[in-house]
């Protein structure tokens, strides 16, 4: 074990330059990537808040733990335990439905698309925050999942809810840039 992998394991990710120091030569794009994302971006609508939710419900979705601890260490002091567990909901109830509705769609038969899900999915309808943060934080998260007919229906919410596609395109972003640090740091 090399001094910075001790260091690592001793000290943990504290925040987003801690993350951005640790990524490999080969992701420094993502690096570079990882301070735009996160900025406000006028053009885009979404507020500092939005853009930190959506980048922990992606770090949580990614279950890489340095990630997720860099992105806590960085925005969690701007969530309550409420906020920070709808978060949470939404990168797990979407780790349910991207898997059901990816194959709903995929499998080409519609008697499948008239069967009643049976799931619960309770939350989505009382998420406990905001319903457009929460349908952001779905949408992250079903990118990330690869689902397509989630995607679909998480951005015609929160464009209903006002949402331009600058909005959804800086949503997609950070999901995106999230996605790959996490990936460079368990190929490293």
């Amino acid at each position: 074990m090399n001094i910075k992998d001790l260091k690592r394991d001793v000290f943990g990710f504290k925040n987003l330059e801690d993350l951005r120091a640790e990524l490999p030569a080969f992701a420094k794009d993502i690096k570079l990537n990882l301070s735009s994302v996160l900025r406000v971006a006028p053009e885009s609508g979404l507020s500092e808040h939005q853009i930190a939710g959506i980048a922990l419900a992606s770090a949580y979705t990614t279950r890489q733990h340095d990630v997720i601890a860099a992105l806590e260490g960085e925005f969690k002091d701007q969530f309550d335990d409420t906020q920070l567990a709808a978060l949470k909901s939404a990168a797990t109830i979407m780790g349910m439905n991207n898997i059901y509705y990816r194959f709903v769609h995929l499998v080409e038969d519609a008697e499948y698309q008239r069967m009643p899900a049976g799931l619960r999915m309770n939350v989505i309808g009382s998420p406990g925050i905001d319903k457009i943060d929460f349908e952001l934080y779905s949408l992250a998260v079903s990118a990330i999942n690869g689902c397509g007919m989630c995607i679909e229906a998480h951005v015609a919410q929160v464009e209903k809810g006002g949402v331009s596609k600058a909005g959804v395109q800086h949503s997609i972003k950070i999901a995106a840039v999230v996605n790959a640090a996490a990936q460079a740091l368990e190929i490293i």
